[in-house]
């Protein structure tokens, strides 16, 4: 079977990922929850991706097998899951250490108190369990939802552009559209809406740019590894500033509000 063009497949696989994702993001943004529906909404959205580079697949004639999905060495897999941790401890550390941030965050741990039906548990009885949850059954979860987002940046897109670009520019154009898919739920929901816009936009872009360049220099090779890489960021993310990290609005001129409120 003859594959279609380069263009065709790029532009097929970006309308069909805005068309698979769109009903998730509606959903996120009517109910200013990008994860809401018990996180079956972040589910789909980030499969939206994976589904449309299968599509893409199927109409252009590409082999599925491209994707690349095959099992690397283990301990890269094992330095994936803990690199993120490191990197997550490292970078918030600072924060606290020069007296920006608080840790833990009073309002999530009254909250995760009743999440987790542990009404008599210590604050840092609280904060470590979760931690253990969202570090095992947590992250198996997360892997199936990851695997889709995946398949479609790193599985068929960032291949098909680094072809094309070479693999900086490759990488980089991988990293802006992934980016960019993100914006409906950044500006009109709730994603990564801890801090303001302003302040939040070009910090996740420039996370994600350089994210994209690391990722795609592992997984073509190791598809797996950077698959383990994201869901173990996402995980480590948020423990460690997105839910149990206060900022301290005094000591801020950003005057940034508290990190554990979404």
């Amino acid at each position: 079977m003859i594959v279609a063009g380069f263009k065709t497949r790029l532009w097929l696989f970006i309308g069909l990922t805005c068309l698979t994702t769109a009903p998730f993001w509606a959903l996120g943004i009517a109910t200013g929850d990008s994860a809401g529906g018990r996180g079956a909404y972040a589910v789909g959205s980030m499969w939206g991706p994976g589904i449309a580079a299968l599509l893409t697949c199927w109409i252009t004639g590409q082999s599925v097998s491209s994707l690349g999905w095959t099992w690397g060495r283990s301990r890269w897999q094992v330095l994936s899951y803990l690199w993120p941790l490191a990197i997550c401890c490292m970078t918030y550390g600072l924060v606290y250490a020069v007296g920006l941030g608080g840790f833990p965050n009073h309002e999530t741990v009254v909250a995760l108190r009743k999440t987790l039906d542990w009404p008599s548990a210590g604050t840092w009885t609280i904060v470590c369990g979760w931690f253990v949850l969202l570090a095992t059954t947590g992250f198996v979860r997360g892997l199936a939802a990851s695997l889709g987002e995946e398949t479609g940046w790193r599985g068929f897109l960032n291949p098909l552009l680094h072809e094309k670009l070479g693999f900086t520019r490759g990488a980089l154009a991988t990293g802006i559209l992934w980016a960019v898919w993100h914006f409906p739920i950044m500006f009109f929901s709730n994603y990564d809406s801890a801090t303001p816009w302003w302040f939040s936009t070009p910090c996740f872009v420039v996370e994600v740019l350089s994210l994209a360049v690391i990722m795609s220099w592992i997984g073509s090779s190791d598809p797996w590894t950077v698959l383990t890489i994201y869901d173990s960021q996402l995980a480590n993310e948020t423990v460690v500033r997105c839910k149990v990290t206060g900022w301290r609005r005094r000591a801020s001129r950003l005057d940034l509000p508290s990190l554990g409120r979404h």
